[in-house]
Formats: C-alpha cells, sequence, structure tokens
C-alpha cells in the first residue's frame, strides 16, 4: 500500500432523472481526473441521477450488469470511481447507493441507512433502507462510504473507524438552507463543523464530495472538501460552482494521529454492547449510585480572623 494517495473531486450538477447525459459527464470527467494523475474519483451523492427523483426512481435505477453501470467498470481499470445511483436488486427493491469501482470491478456497494423522510426529504417513500455499513479493503488502504444523512447519525463514522476505516468519503446532496455570516450557507456550516471533527475524532481522512445546481427550486452548495485526520482541510472546492480538483493526501498522518492519540485502540467495545443491550431493552432505570453530601462537598472548616 503506498503513502501517497492522489485524490479527485468532481463536484458536478447532474441532470434530474437524465442517466445518459449524466453517464457522459461521469466518463468526460474520470478522463479528466485520470489524465490529471489521480488514482480516484469522487462524484456526489446519486450523481448518474440527480437527487429529487420521487416517483422516477423505477424508469431511472440501475442493476449492477446494466450497460451503463459496465461502462463505469470499464473507465475504472485505471483510476477507481466513487458514484451514486438508484440501483434495482433482483426483487424490484431500490436504494439509494454509493458504489465504489476498481479495476473493472465493483468492489463494494453501500445501501443508503438513514433515508430522510421529514420536513423537504422524501426518501423513504422511494427507496429501501440499507441493512449493513461495513469497511472494506482496497489498493489504498481500509476504506469506509457513507451517503449524506448517515453522517448525522454519529455512530455511522464511529462503526467505521471501529471497523478499520482510515479513509472514510461521505457523499452528499447537501441543500442550501439558512445564512450564517460572511455569507456563508447554515447548512453548508454545520456540514464543515461535522466533517472536521469526525475526521480529527477518529483519526481518518474525511472525503466530502458534495454536489451543485438546482432542482425543483432546491440549490446544492458544494462547498466540497478533503479533511486530514488531524480536522485539517487540505482541499476545499468553491461554494455553487461546479469543479475539479486534485490533492495528494499522504496516509502516514493516518498513523501519526493515531499514534498521537490512541482512541482506537482504547476503546471498549464489549461496554459499548452491553450498554446498547440493555437501552434496546428499555432498561433505562441504572443510574450511577448517588454520593452523600459529605463526599460531594466537604464541610468548610470556619476561619478565625
Amino acid at each position: 500500500m503506498a503513502d501517497k494517495v492522489k485524490i479527485a473531486l468532481a463536484q458536478i450538477a447532474p441532470k434530474l432523472g437524465d442517466v445518459k447525459s449524466n453517464l457522459e459527464l461521469h466518463l468526460e470527467t474520470i478522463g479528466k481526473a485520470q489524465s490529471e494523475g489521480a488514482d480516484l474519483v469522487v462524484f456526489p451523492e446519486l450523481s448518474l441521477t440527480g437527487y429529487l427523483l420521487k416517483d422516477m426512481v423505477p424508469e431511472v435505477a440501475l442493476r449492477k450488469n446494466s450497460p451503463e453501470i459496465q461502462k463505469i467498470l470499464k473507465a475504472s481499470e485505471k483510476i477507481a470511481v466513487i458514484f451514486g445511483l438508484a440501483e434495482e436488486d433482483p426483487s424490484f427493491v431500490y436504494y439509494n447507493s454509493a458504489c465504489f469501482a476498481d479495476g473493472g470491478k465493483i468492489v463494494h456497494m453501500h445501501r443508503k441507512v438513514f433515508l430522510p423522510t421529514y420536513g423537504m426529504f422524501d426518501e423513504g417513500r422511494f427507496f429501501g433502507e440499507g441493512t449493513t455499513l461495513s469497511a472494506f479493503n482496497t489498493r489504498f488502504g481500509r476504506f469506509g462510504l457513507l451517503i449524506c444523512e448517515e453522517a448525522w447519525h454519529s455512530f455511522c463514522p464511529y462503526l467505521l473507524m471501529l471497523d478499520g476505516a482510515i479513509l472514510v468519503a461521505n457523499i452528499a446532496n447537501g441543500t442550501a438552507r439558512g445564512l450564517e455570516e460572511k455569507a456563508r450557507m447554515g447548512s453548508s456550516a454545520i456540514w464543515e463543523k461535522m466533517n472536521r471533527f469526525y475526521s480529527d475524532l477518529h483519526g481518518f481522512y474525511w472525503i466530502f464530495a458534495n454536489r451543485v445546481g438546482f432542482e425543483d427550486g432546491v440549490g446544492f452548495w458544494g462547498g466540497s472538501e478533503i479533511i486530514d485526520p488531524a480536522g485539517k482541510p487540505e482541499m476545499k472546492l468553491p461554494y455553487f460552482e461546479e469543479a475539479l480538483q486534485t490533492a495528494e493526501i499522504s496516509l502516514g498522518k493516518v498513523r501519526r494521529a493515531r499514534l498521537r492519540t490512541p482512541l482506537l485502540r482504547d476503546e471498549k467495545l464489549d461496554f459499548a454492547i452491553n450498554e446498547l443491550l440493555r437501552i434496546r431493552g428499555g432498561n433505562h432505570s441504572a443510574q450511577p449510585p448517588k454520593l452523600s453530601r459529605e463526599k460531594t462537598a466537604p464541610k468548610r472548616r470556619k476561619v478565625k480572623r
């Protein structure tokens, strides 16, 4: 496994429901990333279809052996590719999926577990839920994939860290909402805090690929970035603009971060499992023993003046 990896972030604006046009954009972008010497190119969530699909999901969903997927696999013979798709399984269940392709093959397919179905989001009506979340081996080291909303459930990055991931890619359709200081979107401020927090806390590289463009009046803010294991940005793409940029990262930073702060070594997996089982069983009565007043607050001695 090499220490240096060149990663390209493809911050694109897919056309809603137009798989043919989006596939052409993918193949063109993969070619550009390869010409820049990238080892891996990362696209956003549902990059082959666009996001607000609703009733279009069955029309644009693809199976693993579809001609469109085969073309991307062919393009992945010399450069690894992470992309998003609406996936149809043999029993006609549809998933919001992320695919890691390399060497002309699918290395790993992750199906989104947490489907936001509140406020402006309606994914649970049109997609089935994934049931597993695991890291996997790649030529760059052990890798983890997350899809957008999953980053808001903090135990997802935690599970990938426990499963050995040293790189995690979160592909997203981050919507532009709220206003922050310096004309920054409120939603982008929260995402950027999470990206830095998870990479610093868990000591892995965090690759965030977000899209841009508009669908039915909904804007997507972009701002894709790569954060190193110390929580520092190594590459930042612009807000609201299509972009393709490449950065070289050093996996030695993961080693140094975990030597400096060995949280993974000190994790108590059995303790966590036991506590989760207790909580799932509805036993919330287990409380730490109350300390007596004498133990918590010793009496103050009067001082003669």
